[in-house]
């Protein structure tokens, strides 16, 4: 008969927002472990007895999502259910006075920046020589790469300095062991992410260096696929288009968010950049790279935005085909430049305008993808579900972007594992093929 013993402590991190704070999540588990701590990320049957919750403060609905998680723990630990919760990231960085005086069940919270500040509360150290070194909660076969912390754009309408700080790159000789150890572990996908790509290397090389770390990156054994996420488009470094051209491992694939085209909105959110000099961008990345799949995201409903500048960005969006686009409704944000114009147009406006974008953009979509009927692309494979399969092209990043489609019942493909498929349909977000004999 088995006698009971002493319970362990198990540590249950929970994240909410972007992939920024995944990262975050998995440096912190990452440490955790180094230290002998039993830990897990968000899991599902709530076994851990400490909580750690990761949040997101960027926009409303974000925010309310994080304090809903917040307090369904605080209430778990009230019915004793869990001993201690512990709360991080950008909504405690941002709010934290707010929520120890409103959510007061809460054992401590910390900021972004509070890293071995929040392993010393769980009884851990923080480890420096840990370069590297996290507990992926991704897929086995992608990562996500951090290449640069913190913001120094001055966009009227964006909460991210107030909660993550200046910009600050990391070394590319820390960024590549991180890559190669990475790759060690089976990692062939790396998307490189930070708050602005475009600014990599100007604090630490005094000039833009997302180039020469692209050109570091594609060294490492393993690595098949780098793919870009969130550039800025002011001050954009064109020698990256032409890395993109010449290294087979640098996806033609580009996220690089615009928020509008009208030159006044534009002004008045703090972009640096006009109508004409966007349009002009755009037109020299598809010069430079003729296939390369742009996804960008768009804001609706600013302050001051007339029917006459909406459609002004509906008549582009339909000009520019992007291959890849999402529209959001604007939120007014505390202690951000926009805060202090009047909030004007009605959230049912917001919600009208955000779907005539993107019926517009299905209908690209929809389009683009019909000319990839009878083409073959090599994919990866993600995952199964039900009866089918699903990757992705070079074209698609996970989550976001269009789903390659395999029926199950008719193929076997192995997850995590490159295949040449032939695109035999396609609807307005997803491609359906078949494996290529070889």
């Amino acid at each position: 008969m088995r006698t009971k013993t002493t319970k362990q402590n198990k540590i249950n991190v929970v994240t909410l927002g972007c992939s920024k704070n995944v990262y975050d999540s998995e440096v912190l588990m990452g440490q955790l472990k180094a230290n002998g701590k039993d830990v897990v990320h968000e899991d599902e049957n709530d076994e851990g007895n400490i909580v750690v919750i990761n949040t997101c403060g960027f926009i409303g609905k974000a925010k309310e999502e994080s304090v809903d998680t917040i307090l369904h723990y605080a209430q778990k630990k009230e019915a004793g259910q869990v001993d201690k919760v512990f709360v991080t990231g950008c909504l405690s960085e941002r709010y934290k006075p707010d929520l120890e005086k409103e959510i007061t069940n809460v054992d401590q919270y910390f900021g972004t920046h509070d890293l071995p500040n929040l392993l010393k509360h769980l009884e851990a150290d923080y480890k420096h020589e840990l370069i590297g070194e996290r507990l992926t909660t991704t897929p086995k076969h992608y990562a996500y790469l951090k290449i640069a912390e913190g913001c120094d754009r001055p966009c009227s309408f964006c909460a991210i300095p107030l909660m993550r700080g200046k910009h600050k790159s990391t070394p590319i000789e820390e960024l590549v062991i991180e890559a190669t150890k990475l790759a060690e572990k089976g990692i062939k996908e790396l998307m490189l992410i930070a708050q602005d790509l475009t600014y990599y290397g100007l604090d630490l090389y005094k000039k833009r260096a997302l180039a020469d770390l692209l050109k570091a990156l594609v060294k490492v054994n393993g690595i098949e696929w780098i793919r870009l996420h969130y550039a800025f488009p002011t001050g954009f470094p064109v020698d990256v288009l032409e890395v993109m051209k010449n290294e087979p491992k640098v996806c033609n694939y580009l996220d690089i968010p615009l928020q509008h085209i009208n030159t006044e909105i534009l002004k008045s959110m703090k972009r640096g950049t006009t109508h004409e000099k966007t349009t002009a961008l755009i037109k020299k990345f598809r010069e430079y790279v003729p296939n390369m799949a742009i996804r960008t995201t768009l804001i609706v409903g600013y302050p001051g935005e007339t029917e006459a500048q909406f459609q002004e960005l509906k008549d582009w969006v339909e000009e520019m085909r992007f291959e890849r686009l999402g529209a959001f409704e604007y939120s007014h944000e505390e202690n951000t430049g926009a805060y202090n114009l009047e909030d004007d147009v009605p959230a049912d406006v917001k919600f009208r305008r955000v779907n005539e974008i993107m019926e517009v953009q299905s209908q690209i979509s929809w389009e683009l993808n019909q000319e990839k009927i009878g083409n073959t692309y090599r994919c990866l494979f993600d995952r199964k579900d039900g009866e089918y399969f699903y990757g992705r092209t070079e074209f698609d990043s996970p989550d976001v972007d269009n789903d390659v489609i395999v029926n199950a019942k008719e193929h076997y493909i192995k997850l995590g594992e490159f295949i040449d498929i032939e695109i035999v349909d396609a609807g307005d977000f997803d491609l359906y093929g078949v494996p290529v004999k070889s």
